[in-house]
């Protein structure tokens, strides 16, 4: 497990207006509790209170993937999206402390969705 730090930042905000998450011309997730992740250099990642997102959306696959500053990450796939839809959403259960925030949230790939809308 790694520490945020001045060599690798991450921050944990909320995000200050609605978000939205389209797939094939439906609206799946619809948040104002979103929380932005920002992490060194990569882009800003909305996390969604799962509570937030359409029942029966979310498919369990078996991938699984480790990051030394978050933890273990699951996958969902998003049946409705087709092949684009494998693997198209992860959560971390588990969280390490540092980001223990974003426990219960889940992120969507922007290109595996129609739009995130925020």
């Amino acid at each position: 497990m790694k520490e945020p730090g001045p060599a690798h930042p991450i921050t944990i905000t909320p995000h200050p207006g609605p978000v939205r998450v389209r797939l094939e011309g439906r609206v799946i997730a619809e948040t104002r509790r979103a929380l932005e992740l920002r992490e060194a250099g990569y882009a800003p990642v909305l996390y969604i209170p799962r509570e937030d997102i359409a029942a029966g959306v979310l498919v369990p696959n078996p991938r699984r993937s480790f990051c030394p500053f978050k933890g273990e990450a699951f996958y969902f796939d998003l049946p409705a999206g087709g092949a684009s839809g494998a693997a198209a959403a992860w959560s971390y259960e588990n969280p390490f402390p540092a980001v223990a925030r974003i426990r219960g949230h889940v992120a969507f790939y922007p290109d595996r969705v129609e739009a995130i809308e925020a």
